[in-house]
């Protein structure tokens, strides 16, 4: 049985490390971490969220094609002024208003490939821990609501 996503891997071209790191960790906050004997001979980086949950690894591909439609969707806190921190790092990103329950934006990191953030904003059923999807009950969780949002602008529900 899946238990969780480990990392995603995105690839880059090469002599790219640089301009990444300035994206993913300057501006996302993400650490670096070491990468293996062996794939560190093949270049690029590894980075990860500071408590080490989640990981996004970035290779060298030859040839190059950024990522414009497949994309790893990145949870955070804040989105406004995280969008606003992005942007000042030149990555804007393109607000979009399709997915229920949360609020979300795309950008791209500095080799094209399409990067989607997220924040909930609304209760979504899950299913119960350490049952599977099939027989699951469901519970509801719900994120806090945004800063400043009003009654119509947060999360409300009860588990």
């Amino acid at each position: 049985m899946l238990g969780a996503l480990d990392h995603v891997q995105l690839a880059a071209p090469p002599a790219s490390e640089d301009r990444l790191r300035a994206l993913y960790v300057d501006a996302l906050g993400l650490v670096e971490i070491p990468k293996p004997p062996v794939p560190a001979a093949r270049g690029c980086a590894w980075f990860a969220t500071a408590d080490g949950t989640a990981q996004l690894h970035l290779g060298i591909e030859e040839p190059f094609r950024p990522a414009k439609k497949a994309h790893p969707g990145l949870r955070v806190k804040d989105i406004s002024s995280f969008a606003e921190r992005l942007a000042a790092h030149g990555a804007p990103g393109t607000w979009d208003d399709t997915l229920p329950g949360h609020r979300h934006f795309s950008s791209t990191d500095p080799v094209g490939n399409r990067l989607e953030f997220l924040e909930p904003t609304a209760c979504r059923p899950v299913p119960d821990a350490g049952r599977p999807p099939s027989g699951a009950s469901l519970s509801r969780t719900c994120p806090p609501p945004p800063r400043g949002a009003g009654p119509e602008g947060g999360a409300s529900c009860t588990p």
